[in-house]
C-alpha cells in the first residue's frame, strides 16, 4: 500500500464526503410520495466502492509513472518531461472536449422542440438563439486559447516566459467589451419579458379558467355571454369544482371542457388557479409557463398562431399533439396531469364550442305566478241582493 503515500489525504476525505452527500441526496430525491424514500443502501455501496477504485486507480498509475520516471534516471536517461506530457493532456482534452460538444449541438441539439406556435414564442426563441451563438462563440474561442496555448507554451529550455504582471488596456478591453453585451441583452430581454408578461385583459379576449388540483385539470369557457362568472373557494364542493358562485349572472352559461381548444390568431387570456399546492400551466410548443398559486390568481396572454393541422405537417406526424402539463413536483400524480390542447380554426371554434356542456347545472330561475284579481264576497252578495229585488218589483208591476 506504500503507494497511496503519495495522495493528499485531506482531499481524497473532503471527495469521498462530497460523493457520499451527492449520492445519497440523489437517492432520497427520487421518492415524490409524502413519505420519505427508502435508501437503497447496496447501491451507495457500490456507487462508492466504484468511487474508491477510481481514486486507487488514478493513484496506480501515478504512480507506475514516477517509478519509471526514476528508473530512467538511474539508468543515465533523462526522466519522464512532465511539462510534455501535461501539455499534451491538455491537447487531448481540448481534442475530445470540441468532439464532444459538436455531437451535443448536433445529435441533441436535433431534439429541440420544433418552431414555437405562438407570436411571443418567436422572441423568446430569439433570444435564446442570440444568447446561445454569443455564449458559443466565446465558449469556442476560451477553450481554445486555453488549452492551445497550454499545449504550444509549454515550458522548455530553449525559450524563456515573457513576464507581464499588470495591462490596463488589456483589463479594459475584457471588462467593458462583456459589459456591453450583457447590458444589451438583459435590456432587450427586459422589455420583451415585460410584453410577454403584459396579461392585460382587451375587449376581444377570449377568457378561458384553468384551475389546478392534485391530480388533474378543471378548464372553464365563458359562454355566450363572453364573460366567466366569479368564484369563491367557500362555495367548493362535489359538484362544485371550482366554487362557481350561482348568484352572479355571468355564471349561469359558463361551460366546462376536458380539452383545451383555441382559435388560431386569436388572443387567448389564461386565468390561472390552483387548489391545494403550487401548480404550474406549461404548454412547452407555446413557450409558455406561468405558476398556478393556491390564492392567488395568475394570468398569462398569447395568441396561438399554427394550428394542430399544421403542426402535424410540420413534424410528420398525424397524431401529433399540443399538451398542457404540470411544470411543478406536485406530489405523486404530477405526472399525469395532462390535458390536450387544440388550435384551430375560427369556424371549427364556433362549431366546438357549441357543443360544451354547461359547467354547473344551474337552474333557470322561476316565473312568477300570477295571481287571479281579489274579489270581495260581500260586495258580491250585496250586488245579487240588489238584482233580486228589482226582479220581484218588474213581476209585481
Amino acid at each position: 500500500m506504500g503507494f497511496i503515500k503519495g495522495l493528499n489525504l485531506k482531499k481524497a476525505i473532503t471527495l469521498f464526503s462530497m460523493f457520499i452527500l451527492f449520492g445519497t441526496n440523489m437517492l432520497f430525491a427520487q421518492g415524490t410520495d409524502a413519505t420519505p424514500a427508502k435508501v437503497d443502501w447496496l447501491e451507495v455501496g457500490y456507487y462508492v466502492l466504484m468511487f474508491i477504485i477510481a481514486c486507487l486507480g488514478i493513484a496506480v498509475i501515478g504512480k507506475i509513472l514516477k517509478v519509471y520516471d526514476l528508473s530512467l534516471k538511474m539508468q543515465g536517461k533523462k526522466g519522464i518531461k512532465w511539462n510534455n506530457f501535461m501539455a499534451f493532456l491538455c491537447l487531448i482534452f481540448l481534442i475530445v472536449g470540441l468532439a464532444a460538444a459538436y455531437w451535443s449541438l448536433t445529435v441533441q441539439g436535433s431534439m429541440t422542440l420544433p418552431e414555437a406556435a405562438s407570436k411571443h414564442g418567436v422572441d423568446i426563441d430569439n433570444m435564446f438563439l442570440v444568447t446561445s451563438l454569443l455564449t458559443l462563440t466565446v465558449f469556442f474561442i476560451t477553450q481554445i486559447l486555453l488549452f492551445g496555448f497550454s499545449f504550444y507554451y509549454r515550458k522548455s529550455e530553449k525559450r524563456k516566459a515573457y513576464y507581464l504582471p499588470h495591462n490596463n488596456t488589456i483589463e479594459k478591453v475584457w471588462t467593458v467589451i462583456p459589459a456591453i453585451v450583457l447590458t444589451v441583452l438583459v435590456v432587450f430581454g427586459f422589455f420583451t419579458w415585460q410584453e410577454i408578461e403584459n396579461s392585460t385583459e382587451v375587449k376581444g379576449d377570449l377568457n378561458v379558467e384553468i384551475t389546478g388540483h392534485q391530480f388533474g385539470w378543471y378548464l372553464r369557457y365563458p359562454g355566450k355571454d363572453g364573460k366567466l362568472g366569479t368564484v369563491n373557494y367557500t362555495l367548493v364542493n362535489a359538484q362544485n369544482s371550482v366554487g362557481l358562485d350561482t348568484k352572479d349572472p355571468n355564471s349561469t352559461d359558463d361551460l366546462q371542457a376536458d380539452t383545451l381548444v383555441f382559435p388560431v390568431n386569436k388572443p387567448v387570456r389564461l386565468n390561472i388557479r390552483a387548489h391545494d399546492v403550487i401548480h404550474s400551466v406549461y404548454m412547452p410548443h407555446f413557450r409558455l409557463q406561468q405558476n398556478a398559486v393556491p390564492g392567488l390568481p395568475t394570468f398569462f396572454k398569447f395568441i396561438p398562431t399554427i394550428t394542430t393541422a399544421q403542426m402535424r405537417v410540420k413534424t410528420d406526424n398525424s397524431k401529433f399533439e399540443y399538451l398542457l402539463y404540470c411544470n411543478k413536483i406536485c406530489g405523486g400524480g404530477h405526472y399525469n396531469m395532462q390535458k390536450v390542447v387544440r388550435i384551430v380554426t375560427e369556424e371549427e371554434y364556433l362549431v366546438w364550442i357549441a357543443k360544451q356542456k354547461p359547467f354547473l347545472n344551474i337552474p333557470a330561475p322561476a316565473k312568477p305566478e300570477v295571481k287571479a284579481p281579489e274579489v270581495k264576497v260581500a260586495a258580491l252578495n250585496k250586488d245579487a241582493d240588489k238584482k233580486v229585488i228589482a226582479n220581484r218589483l218588474a213581476l209585481n208591476n
